[in-house]
C-alpha cells in the first residue's frame, strides 16, 4: 500500500478568501469597528459585493496571504491581521514566533474569544448561506484534474485541521468525495498536529510511515513531521512564497508545482521504503 496523504487547505482546496473575510470580520467585531482602521477594508469589500474575485484583488488580502505561511490555525490569523493593522513586519519564522508569543501574552483573553468567534462566525456563514460559502473556497482545478485522473494509482488519504463535516461538503461540491474513503480523512479531533494525524493514519491502515508520502502548503507543518519518516513535499501551489520554498529545500524537501504535480506524485519509481524513497 502506498499512501499520498494530503492537506487540504492550500492543497486541494483554494481556501484563504473564506478564512480572510471570517478572520477580518472576526477582528472586527472584537475590537469595535471604530477602534481599527481595518474596518475600512471590510467596508470596501461589502460595497464590492464581498465575492471571492472581489475578495482577491484587496491589497489588505494579498498581505494577509504572505503571512499566513508562518501560522498553522485561527489564533494566527488575528496575529497577522494586527501586526497588518500596526504596520509591523513578519520577516520569517523565527521573526512570526517572536511576534505571536509577545502578543498573546499581553492579550490572552483576546486570543481565546477570537477563536471561538471565528468559528462561530464560519458555522453562521455556512448554515445561512452555503452557495455563497462554497464559493469563497474554490479547488486548484489542475491539481483536481490530476487527482481524478490518477486516484486508482495511489491510496488517498487527508490530514487537516479543518473539521470533518466541512470537509466532506467541500469534497462532493468538488466532485472528489469518492476518491476519499471515510476513515481515511482525519480531520481536527485526531489532533492538533499533522504528526498526530499521520501518526493514526498509520496505525489505522497498517502502514509504516516510511509508506506515506506528505503533501502540505507549510514548511512548518512538513518539518514537524519529518522525523516520522514520511515523506514531505511542498506545495507550491499552495499558500507559500520564495521564503518558505527555499526553507523547503534546505531542509531536504520536495517543492513540487502543478506542472510536476502528476510525475512527482503519481509516475515516481518505486524505491525500497527507507528515508524518502516511500512512494
Amino acid at each position: 500500500m502506498r499512501i499520498l496523504a494530503l492537506d487540504f487547505d492550500g492543497v486541494i482546496s483554494d481556501s484563504a478568501p473564506e478564512a480572510f473575510v471570517i478572520a477580518l470580520r472576526t477582528y472586527i467585531e472584537l475590537l469595535g469597528p471604530g477602534e481599527t482602521p481595518l474596518a475600512a477594508d471590510l467596508d470596501a469589500l461589502e460595497a464590492g459585493g464581498l465575492d471571492r474575485g472581489t475578495v482577491i484583488r484587496s491589497s489588505l488580502y494579498a498581505d494577509f496571504v504572505e503571512a499566513m505561511p508562518l501560522g498553522n490555525g485561527a489564533v494566527d490569523f488575528a496575529v497577522e491581521l494586527t501586526a497588518l493593522e500596526r504596520g509591523d513586519p513578519l520577516r520569517d519564522q523565527q521573526d512570526y514566533d517572536a511576534y505571536k508569543e509577545a502578543l498573546l501574552a499581553a492579550r490572552p483573553e483576546f486570543a481565546v474569544a477570537f477563536r471561538e468567534r471565528f468559528y462561530r462566525l464560519r458555522r453562521e456563514f455556512a448554515s445561512r448561506d452555503v452557495r455563497g460559502w462554497l464559493a469563497m473556497m474554490a479547488p486548484y482545478p489542475d491539481f483536481v484534474s490530476v487527482l481524478r485522473r490518477r486516484a486508482s494509482a495511489r491510496d488517498l488519504a487527508i490530514a487537516t485541521a479543518k473539521d470533518f463535516t466541512s470537509v466532506r461538503q467541500l469534497l462532493r461540491h468538488y466532485a472528489l468525495a469518492g476518491l476519499f474513503l471515510e476513515e481515511r480523512v482525519l480531520d481536527k479531533e485526531t489532533g492538533v498536529s499533522k504528526r498526530a494525524h499521520l501518526s493514526e493514519l498509520s496505525r489505522r491502515l497498517d502502514v509504516p510511515l516510511e509508506r506515506i508520502v506528505f503533501v502540505d502548503d507549510k514548511v512548518n507543518h512538513l518539518e514537524d513531521v519529518q522525523s516520522l519518516g514520511v515523506r514531505p513535499v511542498l506545495a507550491a501551489w499552495g499558500y507559500n512564497g520564495p521564503r518558505e520554498q527555499s526553507r523547503a529545500r534546505a531542509c531536504g524537501f520536495e517543492v513540487c508545482d502543478l506542472a510536476d504535480a502528476e510525475r512527482v506524485l503519481f509516475d515516481a519509481i518505486e524505491l525500497p521504503s527507507h528515508g524518502f524513497g516511500g512512494l
